[in-house]
């Protein structure tokens, strides 16, 4: 008879192929099941964070009709005249905040930071994106856009109840991972209560086919890690996304409705001393286009929209290395040097952009 575990959390593979294994984990036990529910999912997810850097999560607490209203929202925002949306323009790393432009932004690796001018020029990044922020911080304002109509009003009071949703998931899987690392429940609250996160939203524009054709370096998003803690994926039904496979290949993060794709990043893998892994990924073209043979648009991959919430430290809180991943009892010494999270976030946006 199957247990509790195999009843509340069911854990199945949402993907698995070259060494690659991301599983799809149900994280409703983790509000709702017994300590020992609650136990099983954090120590799904860290395994798996562990081994892949990447989850699927269900029943994670935000529903569908929410993020239909933001994609809806997001959409008709990038719709808007190319002058509205440029007079919102990002403006400094420090602020991350405001729209960016397709070619301004070019994710790379570490390694290819410094060549990061000539990969503009060959290959860039065919997006445009909305980054906010935490709202209310002084100096660094959201650059929204509800001076401009009633629709740019909407569009401000939909993304703030959303980045706050978004901001409480954050803390909850923290949580988990807390107790998947052996750490009290609560260790990382103090590290995220301010919610110095970015919501970026993304709109990748229609392309022809044969722009990837006769350009092989030519991607959606550049082959990439993040840069914080954890983010949060909300992705359309076209597809895109791959992760870097333990052999080398690209492996395709298929969309999966009513689910969140959940990924550690750079700093978290940092913060745990290399326990947890950062796994590059990137977007490319969708498998196919979606039309038929004889349109007109038949050689034309649609649109693309995607929703990612960037989850940090709050930016004043020291990184050093978490207990329990270092220590002469383990044989292993930290392997990195203390930093501030707002100090290590602008370090990496200022060779992004």
């Amino acid at each position: 008879m199957a247990g509790p575990l195999q009843e509340l959390n069911p854990v199945s593979n949402a993907v698995s192929k070259d060494d690659l294994v991301i599983p799809l984990i149900d994280f409703g036990p983790f509000y709702t099941g017994t300590p020992s529910d609650k136990h099983a999912v954090a120590l799904s997810i860290t395994n798996a964070f562990k081994s892949s850097g990447f989850v699927y999560l269900k029943n994670h607490g935000i529903p569908p009709s929410v993020v239909s209203r933001v994609f809806a929202s997001s959409a008709a925002f990038f719709r808007r005249p190319q002058s509205q949306k440029d007079a919102l323009g990002w403006t400094t790393p420090q602020s991350n905040r405001g729209y960016v432009a397709i070619g301004r932004e070019k994710l790379a690796t570490v390694e290819e930071t410094s060549q990061m001018e000539t990969l503009r020029g060959t290959a860039p990044d065919i997006k445009e994106t909305m980054e906010i922020g935490r709202e209310g911080v002084a100096g660094l304002p959201n650059r929204w856009p509800d001076h401009l109509d009633e629709e740019g009003k909407d569009f401000k009071a939909t993304m703030l109840s959303f980045f706050d949703l978004c901001k409480d998931l954050h803390k909850q899987v923290m949580s988990a991972i807390a107790l998947g690392l052996n750490l009290p429940e609560h260790f990382f609250d103090e590290f995220v209560d301010e919610g110095d996160n970015n919501l970026r939203l993304l709109h990748y524009p229609p392309v022809r086919k044969d722009v990837f054709q006769q350009n092989p370096h030519q991607v959606r998003a550049g082959e990439h890690s993040d840069y914080g803690s954890i983010t949060l994926l909300f992705q359309d039904r076209h597809g895109g996304l791959q992760v870097r496979s333990p052999k080398g290949t690209f492996v395709d993060a298929t969309p999966i409705p009513d689910t969140i794709v959940v990924n550690a990043g750079d700093l978290l893998a940092r913060w745990s001393n290399d326990t947890i892994k950062s796994t590059r990924h990137r977007v490319i073209e969708p498998p196919k286009p979606e039309v038929q043979e004889g349109d007109d648009l038949a050689e034309t991959y649609p649109s693309r929209f995607s929703i990612a919430y960037f989850c940090n430290p709050n930016n004043n809180k020291l990184i050093e290395a978490l207990p329990g991943t270092y220590g002469q009892e383990m044989n292993v010494s930290k392997k990195y040097a203390d930093i501030t999270a707002g100090d290590y976030l602008v370090q990496r946006l200022t060779a992004t952009y």
